[in-house]
């Protein structure tokens, strides 16, 4: 799996930033990382694979959508993540 440019980086973070402020704005804030493997694109830069991380096992496992699929846009994966988490929060 290739790591992505700085180009391709640069661009992910803006685009889950705008999102985050019209789709998620009980979030104060994003930080995306970078680190090896776990930023990698497996196509073209607006599909990518989903893993979450789990704290009990202090690993990341790749996911799926709620379409099913192993890959979609940053904004999907995002979304499919604030769901999980934010749900919780919501109740």
């Amino acid at each position: 799996m290739r790591t992505p440019s700085e180009h391709t980086r640069l661009q992910l973070e803006l685009y889950l930033n705008m999102h985050t402020k019209t789709a998620w704005p009980q979030l104060a804030g994003l930080r995306i990382r970078h680190r090896g493997q776990f930023a990698y694109d497996r196509g073209t830069a607006n599909r990518w694979g989903f893993a979450l991380h789990d704290a009990g096992s202090d690993r990341y496992q790749d996911a799926l959508l709620p379409t099913g699929s192993g890959t979609g846009t940053p904004e999907d994966a995002l979304d499919c993540a604030c769901r999980l988490h934010l749900a919780t929060l919501d109740s």
